[in-house]
């Protein structure tokens, strides 16, 4: 199975969690084989958002979600 990754973000009540606003908002960056590239993604994304404390943006690792008893290395 890929490891799959997901990048997405979007406004939150508090920088310091992951409670968002507006689901409906949510920008969704894409979907990635392999956590280079969606950390890559990731930072291009929360770069264009810096100024702004309330927009977050965060890498979701699927396929320990899909696969969650497989070894992680």
């Amino acid at each position: 199975m890929s490891k799959l990754h997901l990048v997405f973000g979007g406004r939150v009540k508090d920088p310091r969690g992951l409670d968002f606003v507006d689901l409906g908002a949510i920008d969704f960056v894409g979907m990635y084989q392999n956590y280079a590239e969606a950390e890559e993604a990731w930072r291009g994304a929360a770069q264009r958002t810096v100024d702004d404390a309330e927009m977050k943006y965060v890498v979701v690792h699927l396929h320990r979600l899909l696969e969650p008893d497989a070894p992680t290395n």
